[in-house]
């Protein structure tokens, strides 16, 4: 079996913030690849806003780099749950993986999700324990740890056999010691080590031809390109060949354009053969997992898995009293089109028409939606959504909902009422690790509607030391009633006009509130959070009557407190069923769905009688 020695492929896959993208950019420089004045930004590979500002990977990005006459293909992964649809193809396209894990944190739920996906690949796998410089960092546990996950997860005699690579990605050294003294500035030790353990692809470039798309990309000029790997044959431009869609048909179309990458850049080449990442343009409707194959040949490979949504939430027209007052893109069809071109990439989003004016779109998790929402506003969207719910599924006359693991690291001062706060949303605690230094780590399976809204609670019952991860497990049996969701009432406000000082401080002592003195309000919007578990219609436009008589306190000063101003996620989870949450350009407002506050209670005492029949 003739093997390409000149090439390898690898994907970089970890938990959220473990530091693939920062290796990333220094395997980049300390690689053959850029010129010597090329100037590198910090996590170079995201490109995104969002993923500079966040610090998380959304999409998985290829590069190439070139080290001792070898092309390396890096694929980086998002480490997000919500984003795992992207991790588990990216798995078909290469021959082996480098395990980043924080050498403080150790592995974590994702950390078990990515694994699991490389090791049913039967992938080769590397360990690179990262962040070694830490103080914290404890090694030696943590490669134990790594190696009882791949016990678990079943991997085999030669996957157990893996090699270990100590690093600081931030300081761009590492060593084969886990002795912090001994690291070295240079990248040579995971490289050496890619090329070593990293199978060679196949070279069958003789034999007929098979392509298979696992990532989509979009580009204005020429329309969808198919990114994935050559996994037999040759492809070159200008080639007649054959798409085999999903749906068993077969479309005929010519080659275009081929890239290949190289460095952070994309370069036109002329051919490609097996064992290359590449993207090709010049088929419209390309999907994941369809292969291109000679027309004459037409051998589809097996077609890739894609995780199905398990959130849903209705995106509407913005119909609100201050509607298209800053967005520029306000009309059904402007979303719609927005929503139609985002399924261009996004493989793991839905969307469905249910009136002229709203769609369900359904994701992987509310940090999927919420990312494509916030990237809708920056581009000048104005629109409304409502509460996610999660979708739920007959499996073999069973209704079953999708639950999560969580895994809690914290205090154990707060343990208990972690504990609790998860119990009464029907978790169930799976395992518990005292991991030292009065820390300790809690595993759950949760039912994922227990986890909306879940996590601002659980900041401040944690006081922010506590850190949350969560994966989707399964779909279990569905647990009867209601599980989270919001205890308090809304503060609604039952004018329009602007918030005065005057009134917040009058309105403060009922609760939370959200606004700012001089903020515009109009009727049924949510101005705060009652303290009680009724919703309250308060007057928050009042201003202070004027008399020319001096009053006797007239030298104090109106100090009124902080409001709590929240952002989008927290405004989502904030949500509850009768509320949409309003998103343009400049505002994130929350209001009812019903304005008025006399129709709301007829609408609600409609509701109390058809439920009691």
């Amino acid at each position: 079996m003739k093997l390409r020695e000149d090439i390898r492929n690898v994907a970089i896959i970890a938990h959220v913030d473990h530091g693939k993208t920062t290796l990333v950019d220094e395997l980049l420089k300390q690689s053959d690849t850029l010129d010597s004045h090329t100037q590198l930004a910090e996590r170079a590979m995201d490109s995104n806003a969002l993923e500079k500002e966040r610090g998380i990977t959304i999409l998985a990005k290829n590069t190439a780099v070139e080290y001792k006459d070898k092309k390396i293909n890096i694929m980086d992964t998002p480490g997000h749950a919500d984003f795992g649809g992207e991790v588990e193809r990216i798995m078909k396209m290469v021959d082996g993986v480098l395990l980043v894990v924080d050498a403080y944190e150790g592995t974590m739920p994702q950390t078990r999700f990515v694994l699991k996906k490389a090791l049913e690949q039967h992938l080769t796998p590397i360990v690179v324990v990262n962040k070694i410089d830490k103080p914290s960092a404890r090694p030696e546990h943590v490669v134990d740890e790594v190696l009882e996950l791949f016990i678990e997860l079943g991997a085999d005699d030669d996957q157990l056999d893996f090699p270990v690579i100590y690093a600081s990605a931030l300081n761009g050294t590492s060593s084969l010691s886990d002795d912090p003294a001994e690291q070295e500035h240079t990248m040579a030790p995971i490289f050496d080590t890619i090329i070593e353990h990293i199978p060679a692809p196949v070279d069958n470039s003789d034999e007929p031809l098979q392509f298979q798309v696992s990532l989509l990309d979009y580009n204005e000029y020429v329309g969808r390109i198919g990114i994935g790997r050559v996994f037999r044959g040759k492809i070159a431009v200008g080639d007649q060949v054959a798409l085999m869609k999903l749906d068993g048909s077969v479309k005929k179309f010519r080659v275009t354009k081929l890239f290949g990458f190289f460095g952070l850049k994309r370069l036109e080449i002329q051919e490609a053969k097996a064992g290359d990442l590449i993207a090709v343009s010049g088929m419209e409707d390309i999907f994941v997992g369809e292969t291109v194959t000679p027309i004459d040949h037409q051998d589809a490979l097996p077609i890739l898995h894609i995780d199905e949504p398990t959130l849903q939430m209705t995106f509407l027209v913005n119909n609100s009293p201050f509607a298209g007052r800053e967005g520029k893109f306000v009309t059904a069809r402007k979303i719609e089109e927005r929503l139609l071109s985002q399924l261009q990439t996004d493989v793991s989003l839905r969307v469905d028409s249910i009136a002229p004016d709203a769609w369900i779109v359904s994701g992987r998790g509310e940090l999927h939606l919420s990312i494509l929402i916030e990237n809708m506003r920056r581009e000048g969207f104005e629109l409304q959504v409502s509460r996610p719910e999660v979708i739920e599924r007959e499996i073999d006359g069973v209704r079953c909902e999708p639950f999560e693991r969580v895994q809690i690291d914290t205090p154990e001062e707060y343990m208990g009422s972690v504990i609790e706060a998860l119990g009464t949303r029907k978790g169930e605690m799976q395992d518990m690790i005292h991991t030292g230094n009065g820390q300790v780590r809690i595993i759950f399976l949760v039912p994922a509607r227990g986890l909306i809204g879940f996590s601002t609670d659980f900041l401040s019952m944690t006081r922010g030391y506590g850190i949350m991860a969560h994966t989707f497990d399964a779909y279990l049996p569905m647990i009867p009633g209601q599980i989270g969701g919001r205890h308090q009432g809304a503060l609604v406000s039952i004018d329009q006009g602007k918030a005065t000082t005057y009134s917040i401080m009058s309105v403060e002592e009922r609760g939370t509130v959200f606004v700012e003195p001089g903020t515009e309000v109009y009727e049924g919007m949510i101005v705060g959070e009652n303290s009680r578990e009724k919703d309250l219609t308060v007057n928050i436009t009042k201003a202070k009557q004027m008399t020319n008589v001096r009053s006797a306190n007239k030298d104090q000063t109106s100090v009124i407190k902080r409001p709590r101003i929240l952002t989008l996620e927290e405004s989502l989870e904030f949500l509850n069923d009768d509320e949409y949450c309003e998103v343009t350009p400049e505002s994130i407002r929350l209001r009812k769905q019903i304005l008025n506050k006399n129709e709301r209670e007829k609408a609600s005492k409609k509701k109390k009688i058809a439920a009691a029949e």
